[in-house]
């Protein structure tokens, strides 16, 4: 039964995730979609209820009538069926009611409608701009996703609940009290307005004093993940003190919110209780009153004193989920500047998939700025034949990885165009643009998972002999065997920690390149691929990275200029120009640029390094 309820909603629907509106109630009806006749069946079963325990309270009134009114021999004849009846409603209808109120909130929309909510912001956001990432702490982000699902399902349930359920019974009451006597439902009345006085002036201030609160903690959350996440830096600097200092900068700013949305509470109980206390003695004194001048009846001073109390639990029950609400309502308002946002590289509309039979690259007049005055690339030409070796040298700042960037159109251009067999990158989908460059970084970054999973990572359909055959390539299997883990997984199977920690940086680097192997695209760059490499394993691994470009375009980044003084043709950049093209001996020969660099790097032997190059 249970599972036959939690699969009537869908928790991770197929549809592509779209920007999602930047106004509150907008966004709410955007994660809603799909979940509505689950939530409106949730209202219809609330008011039911309320409905039922109202009803109750007017037969409280009749059964103490009847007791004090009618005789006890013959009480049972007169009224036995509608007692029966009483007593079935409450054995069987209102217990049907409840479990499927539960069944429907439990199983259906408690955990399915924020999944949908974090499945389709997690998609939306994976899929968002290198820029996005690197204004913003990871930690910070997960905890945006994770806080704002919870928040838009509390708040759309809870406003229909809450609301329909206040409504029904507080109209309910107005309508037992006023069929007693009209003036009993005076200081009902007048306690309605002050509630609502109260809940006027408390209530949003709640409400902004959370959508602070949201952000002190997701801030505070972001800066303890930043330590954990450069836990190696922390200590390689002796900044354990420092770090503190700084995670109990964002928990004292997180405090301080705290505190005030306690001090608005603490108000607001106080003069809530005081509220209700005045509507019970109030409706106490008119109901006995109007008894004593036999204007009711005892059932209606019992309806009336029972409903009163009813309220006064209600009341609180109310201020807690209308705070609740708000605090709700802030937290979302707090995601909605973080999550919706437009991403800045998109597929055009009916973008077609990259088809690359050759691998010819054509850079056309591009220019990119980073949205800044000061030119990165300006006016860049260059084309790169097919199966061409590349070797791409500069100052640092000089353009080489934002070239790249646009390559893999992390960034869009501002100008001219980068064309790949003769299709223009921006009008093809970024996934399979992507799938076709293969790319191996200095800064080798793997996923918290298996060996296997980070290997296959660059083809998860390969076999077990492919992915076998490309950690040996890579030189990987000799250390891989010793991998182990703390739940004892070993080899292949064993996890790498976050980022590869667990792992040396040259190890890491022979995960990437094993990765980049089996991936086997027609475009290959590397970025300093060898550099975390001590010189016995980059020998040994060179010549498998030399049969891995073969029959490839590729684009080759190095700081050291011998891993790449072999290439085909060396691009020298200098801020965010081409200068010089040629080879290595063609470029030492011209006295420009590129030889300067060269004879720094040599360390005055330039002619022993350059006839070695040669050779």
């Amino acid at each position: 039964m249970f599972q036959w309820f939690e699969r009537r909603l869908e928790p991770f629907p197929t549809e592509e995730p779209q920007e999602p509106p930047r106004t509150f109630l907008a966004f709410c009806l955007h994660f809603t979609k799909g979940a509505w006749p689950y939530v409106l069946l949730g209202t219809f079963l609330v008011a039911a209820i309320a409905l039922a325990e109202v009803w109750m309270f007017a037969f409280l009134g009749d059964i103490v009538d009847w007791l004090s009114g009618r005789d006890p021999a013959t009480f049972l004849d007169e009224e036995g069926l509608r007692l029966i009846g009483m007593a079935g409603f409450i054995l069987l209808i209102l217990p049907g009611l409840i479990l499927l109120t539960g069944l429907n909130n439990h199983q259906i929309l408690m955990g399915n409608y924020p999944m949908r909510v974090r499945w389709q912001v997690h998609r939306y956001l994976l899929k968002q701009s290198m820029n996005f990432y690197q204004d913003e702490f990871a930690g910070r982000i997960a905890t945006k996703l994770m806080q704002t699902a919870l928040a838009v399902r509390e708040c759309v349930v809870k406003t229909f609940d809450v609301f329909n359920y206040v409504v029904i019974y507080f109209v309910g009451i107005l309508f037992l009290t006023a069929s007693a006597d009209w003036r009993l439902s005076l200081p009902i009345l007048f306690w309605l307005g002050g509630y609502i006085a109260l809940m006027v002036y408390f209530i949003p201030r709640l409400g902004k004093v959370a959508e602070k609160q949201a952000d002190a903690r997701s801030i505070m959350t972001g800066r303890v993940v930043d330590s954990y996440t450069n836990i190696q830096t922390v200590k390689l600097f002796s900044h354990a003190q420092r770090e503190a200092g700084y995670a109990r900068d964002g928990m004292n700013g997180f405090l301080q919110t705290v505190y005030t949305q306690f001090r608005y509470v603490t108000s607001l109980y106080g003069l809530l209780y005081f509220l209700n206390s005045a509507c019970l003695v109030g409706v106490g004194y008119l109901s006995i009153s109007l008894w004593i001048a036999g204007e009711i009846s005892v059932g209606a001073v019992a309806v009336a004193i029972g409903l009163v109390l009813r309220l006064w639990n209600m009341s609180q029950w109310i201020m807690w989920e209308l705070t609740a609400l708000f605090e709700n309502v802030g937290t979302v308002q707090d995601g909605i500047s973080s999550i919706s946002l437009p991403r800045l590289v998109e597929d055009r509309p009916g973008a077609e998939a990259l088809a690359v039979p050759k691998g010819q690259i054509e850079f056309d007049g591009i220019g990119f700025h980073y949205g800044k005055k000061g030119g990165v690339i300006e006016d860049l030409s260059l084309t790169i034949k097919p199966g061409e070796k590349v070797g791409l040298v500069g100052r640092s700042g000089a353009g080489k990885s934002t070239l790249v960037n646009l390559l893999l159109r992390f960034y869009d251009l501002e100008r001219g165009r980068i064309v790949i067999d003769g299709q223009d990158i921006a009008g093809v989908t970024q996934d399979t643009l992507r799938a076709e460059i293969g790319m191996v970084t200095q800064d080798t970054s793997l996923l918290h998972r298996s060996v296997r999973d980070n290997i296959l990572y660059g083809r998860p359909d390969a076999t077990e002999e492919m992915m076998l055959e490309a950690a040996r390539r890579a030189e990987a299997m000799g250390f891989i065997g010793g991998l182990s883990d703390p739940k004892s997984r070993r080899g292949f199977d064993a996890h790498v920690g976050e980022r590869g920690v667990k792992l040396s940086g040259g190890q890491r680097q022979r995960i990437a390149i094993a990765r980049v192997m089996l991936k086997d695209a027609p475009i290959l760059i590397l970025d300093e691929a060898t550099s975390a490499l001590d010189s016995e394993v980059e020998a040994a691994i060179q010549e498998n990275l030399y049969r891995l470009m073969e029959g490839k375009t590729v684009i080759a980044i190095a700081h050291r200029l011998s891993t790449i003084a072999a290439m085909d043709r060396l691009v020298v950049m200098d801020r965010g120009r081409i200068v010089e093209e040629g080879t290595h001996d063609e470029l030492v020969a011209a006295g420009g640029l590129y030889a300067g660099l060269w004879q720094r790097q040599s360390g005055g032997f330039l002619d022993l390094e350059v006839s070695e190059a040669a050779e």
